[in-house]
Order: C-alpha cells, then sequence, then structure tokens
C-alpha cells in the first residue's frame, strides 16, 4: 500500500470521506504552489492532485486551460516540479497525484517518469488522454515503481469499461460527474449516486467524484454518496484572482473540508 491507499483506510476507520484539491503547479509560480500545497493540508486537504501544465489541455474548461498557460508563461517544466515534491517531501506526508496528460510523460520517457515520481515523492498519476485500453506500458512501468495509476469513469462507461477501470486503477476510481470539460458548476447531476453504486458493484476501491464541485453544499451532498470529493477549477479560480492567494485559498478549502468531513 502507499500513502493514498494508507489515507482511505484511516478516514475509513474515522468515518470520514476524502477531501481531494486540484492546482495547477507552477500558477502562479512553483514557490507560491509550494506554499498553496502546504496551506492546504493546513485546511483539512486528504489528497491533493498537481496538475502539471501542458499547452494543449483538452479535458479542461477555460479555468485550469488559463491556469496552465500561467504556468507554462512562468516555466514551469516536469523536472522542476518534481524538484518541487522533492522539497515538499521533507516538510508534509500528504499524499499526492500528478494529474498530467500522456504527451508529457512520454516525452519525458515511461521509465524516467515513473522512476522520478517514486524517488520525488509522487504516490499516483491521472493521465485523463489515456484510457486504460490502451495504458499497458504506463501500467507497467508503473507498476514497478508501486505508483498508484487512477483512471477516470464517466457518466457514458458501459458496465464492461468500468470492470476495467477498476480492475487497472489503483489508490482510487475517480468518477467524472458530467460530460464535458472540467469547471466549477452551479448544479450537478441528479445520478451521480446510481453511477457510484453502479461502480461499486464491481469493486472495493474507493470512488471519488470530481468535475464541477465548487461549494461547501455540494461537496457535502457528493461526500455522502462517495468516497471522496475532488474540487479544482473553484480552487484555481482563487489563484488565477492574484489576490491574497494564500490565505484565501486556505479559507475556501478549509470549508470545504469542514462539510466533506462532516458529511
Amino acid at each position: 500500500m502507499n500513502r493514498i491507499d494508507n489515507k482511505f483506510n484511516e478516514l475509513k476507520s474515522r468515518g470520514r470521506k476524502a477531501f481531494i484539491a486540484y492546482v495547477t503547479a507552477g500558477d502562479p509560480d512553483l514557490a507560491v504552489t509550494k506554499k498553496i500545497v502546504l496551506q492546504l493540508e493546513a485546511s483539512g486537504v486528504d489528497i491533493l492532485e498537481l496538475g502539471i501544465p501542458f499547452s494543449d489541455p483538452i479535458a479542461d474548461g477555460p479555468t485550469i486551460q488559463a491556469a496552465s498557460y500561467r504556468a507554462l508563461a512562468g516555466k514551469a517544466t516536469l523536472k522542476k516540479i518534481f524538484a518541487m515534491v522533492r522539497g515538499l517531501r521533507f516538510t508534509t506526508d500528504m499524499p499526492l497525484v500528478f494529474m498530467t496528460y500522456y504527451n508529457p510523460v512520454l516525452r519525458y520517457g515511461l521509465k524516467e517518469f515513473f522512476a522520478s515520481c517514486r524517488k520525488c515523492g509522487v504516490d499516483g498519476v491521472i493521465v485523463p488522454d489515456l484510457p486504460c485500453e490502451e495504458a499497458a506500458d504506463l501500467i507497467k512501468f508503473a507498476r514497478l515503481e508501486k505508483v498508484a495509476t487512477i483512471f477516470l469513469s464517466s457518466p457514458t462507461s458501459t458496465p464492461e469499461r468500468i470492470k476495467d477501470i477498476a480492475r487497472n486503477s489503483k489508490g482510487f476510481i475517480y468518477y467524472v460527474s458530467l460530460t464535458g470539460v472540467t469547471g466549477a458548476r452551479r448544479e450537478l447531476p441528479d445520478d451521480i449516486a446510481s453511477k457510484v453504486r453502479e461502480i461499486r458493484s464491481v469493486t472495493d476501491k474507493p470512488v471519488a467524484v470530481g468535475f464541477g464541485v465548487s461549494s461547501p453544499k455540494q461537496a457535502a451532498w457528493i461526500a455522502r454518496v462517495s468516497d471522496g470529493v475532488i474540487v479544482g477549477s473553484a480552487i484555481v479560480e482563487i489563484i488565477g484572482e492574484k489576490k491574497s492567494i494564500v490565505p484565501r485559498v486556505y479559507r475556501f478549502a478549509k470549508s470545504i473540508a469542514k462539510a466533506v468531513h462532516g458529511a
């Protein structure tokens, strides 16, 4: 087991659900990202997703796209992000997951990428543009380095595909609550609970729900029907406003953590 498994087991023993936050690494710069990560942990975040900035983020909406472009303009690179994570490991044991597109991984080299994940302390990887059916090489190298591969299930996933996703996922299964791209939503689909139950019918792995969650009320509802709540765009919006970033992110995340852990 790695830090992700241990965290879900710990939360389950306490009757709590996981609050999983997302930020884009290097937005607005890596020094601020490091401060944000530590403040998110202090606010009650259980697991953190670090987005690797990419020039063509097809699964992301305008908010995270803009964050990627800001990070790239600030010269954030995968090598620098690995170094930041290595530095963070001196002060935090919080599970860290990379959210990345396949191109940066392939260009870095699969073997080298997962070896660096292990050495720096990255616990899991999500690659939204690489379906599990085409991920044999990625899974092989991830397993060698004991890095969790987290795959996405969506409202349109068939029963057979859900089984494949469950079989190949480690750490948790990421349920995408709606079709389309990332972004905060005022309302979420009514069928989330039934979709989570469908996934749970074929696996006992934790199911976390993301895409669209933007308020404590939504987070509490999702927490009641899943094992974890993922919040990204609503946090990235605060960072993008460039005003008192760290304290505002802390206050918002703390309100979400209270809702998730109290559900």
